[in-house]
């Protein structure tokens, strides 16, 4: 199992191969694509993060100690940021998700390349993942 500083190098230096950010874009679509796509049931209003202007829905699930996320959002750009976060924090222990820093998202230069809103969006995912990590590993201790 990889850990979450390894799967943030492999997406920094995936990000480095682009010369711009229209490429950058296309290739976070293309993430995007990929996203472990949330079940219907639990697109509900508890699962919205708060502070996204387009929709995104998040759920987690606890197996083998690991917390496991599913996503989905209506907007392109907005599953794509978010299927990169999947990707580094899930199937993760919770302390590990919790004690994870977010740098790499500087490092590819995704915040400045984002709308304000987009960006707060961004924010508020990372909230949101480090949220369900807090509430499971309270469950376990």
């Amino acid at each position: 199992m990889s850990t979450i500083k390894k799967i943030q190098e492999e997406i920094v230096d995936e990000f480095a191969m682009f010369d711009d950010w229209m490429q950058r874009y296309e290739y976070m679509i293309e993430l995007g694509k990929s996203l472990p796509i949330i079940d219907e049931q639990y697109k509900t209003e508890e699962n919205i993060i708060k502070g996204c202007q387009s929709k995104v829905w998040v759920h987690a699930n606890m197996e083998d100690d690991k917390v496991v996320f599913t996503a989905d959002s209506d907007a392109v750009i907005t599953k794509g940021i978010i299927a990169i976060l999947i990707r580094v924090f899930s199937n993760q222990s919770p302390k590990a998700i919790l004690e994870a820093d977010t740098d790499f998202i500087d490092e590819i230069g995704l915040k400045e390349h984002l709308s304000p809103t987009r960006a707060n969006g961004l924010v508020s995912m990372i909230k949101q993942l480090k949220m369900y990590a807090l509430a499971y590993q309270t469950k376990v201790e």
